[in-house]
């Protein structure tokens, strides 16, 4: 059976597609759906549902290649976004062609028209924190306890304040305050679900936190910033009282320097009074 030149045409067409279609899924779950949903609100990064009905593809793409320049070159679009991120910006990412980046605009196209996209986010976010939760979290976080799917424990490469001076490896940044930093709850277990720095993608894209992991470990780094504020706070109050002696038992000595002298000096003049007499 012969195969016409045009049905040749439409099968490599479908082909095509489908392989930018699978290719796009692909690249936005590891690079951008641990800081951005489509349709499912903020998390560190803006929702990006209809986002070409705001900005045109160019500049959608141009964004996508490179944040920082387009930040850089005073756009007051990516202004607005930085600071509603409080300051974080997206990383440039490696690897994209034309082609990626043309394909991740009509993916959120595509899934914005949908009533519910596939990256709206995830729904183990709704689930309230725990007691139980903090406790499984640092076990998790210090590798007492190990993760699913053999993943490395956080403490190899991360610290807390709250861990004391054994908290952990300093290849990777500081977590105490990551819950915050990163925008509270679903923004941080959008990460954790899948992270995509540099050095975490390649690790735990074949080892992935399980989702019966994620929440446990946002509450611990919740409870870690809590008393890392309650400690702060309590350090403050302990600077100010110091403050407040060493400053009251300065202005005694002087004081004392300034009135004692003086007083010796009229008690001088008394004594010599007497002696003239």
């Amino acid at each position: 059976m012969r195969i016409s030149l045009s049905t040749m045409i439409v099968i490599f067409l479908v082909i095509t597609l489908g392989r930018s279609q699978n290719q796009a899924d692909t690249f936005f779950k590891q690079n951008c759906a641990s800081c951005h949903t489509i349709g499912g609100g903020r998390l560190t990064g803006p929702d990006l549902k209809n986002i070409h009905l705001r900005k045109d593809d160019q500049w959608i793409k141009d964004f996508i290649a490179d944040p920082q320049a387009v930040i850089n070159s005073g756009d007051q679009y990516a202004k607005k976004i930085v600071d509603d991120s409080r300051g974080v910006i997206m990383p440039k990412v490696a690897g994209l062609t034309s082609f990626i980046t043309q394909s991740i605009v009509n993916l959120i196209k595509e899934e914005s028209s949908k009533e519910r996209s596939k990256f709206s986010g995830n729904s183990i976010q709704d689930r309230p924190l725990t007691a139980a939760d903090i406790s499984l979290g640092e076990l998790l976080f210090i590798g007492r306890k190990k993760f699913k799917n053999n993943g490395p424990a956080c403490i190899s490469c991360h610290h807390v304040n709250g861990l004391g001076y054994l908290g952990g490896g300093y290849l990777g940044p500081n977590l105490t305050t990551v819950y915050g930093e990163l925008g509270g709850k679903n923004a941080l277990a959008a990460w954790l679900s899948n992270p995509s720095s540099e050095t975490m993608s390649p690790i735990y894209n074949n080892h992935p936190i399980d989702e019966s992991e994620v929440l446990p470990l946002v509450a611990f780094f919740n409870n870690e910033s809590r008393k890392n504020i309650q400690l702060n706070g309590n350090e403050n109050d302990f600077l100010f009282m110091l403050y407040g002696i060493i400053g009251l038992v300065t202005f005694l000595i002087i004081f004392d320097l300034f009135w004692g002298n003086r007083i010796n000096s009229i008690r001088e003049r008394f004594i010599e009074g007497g002696n003239n007499g």
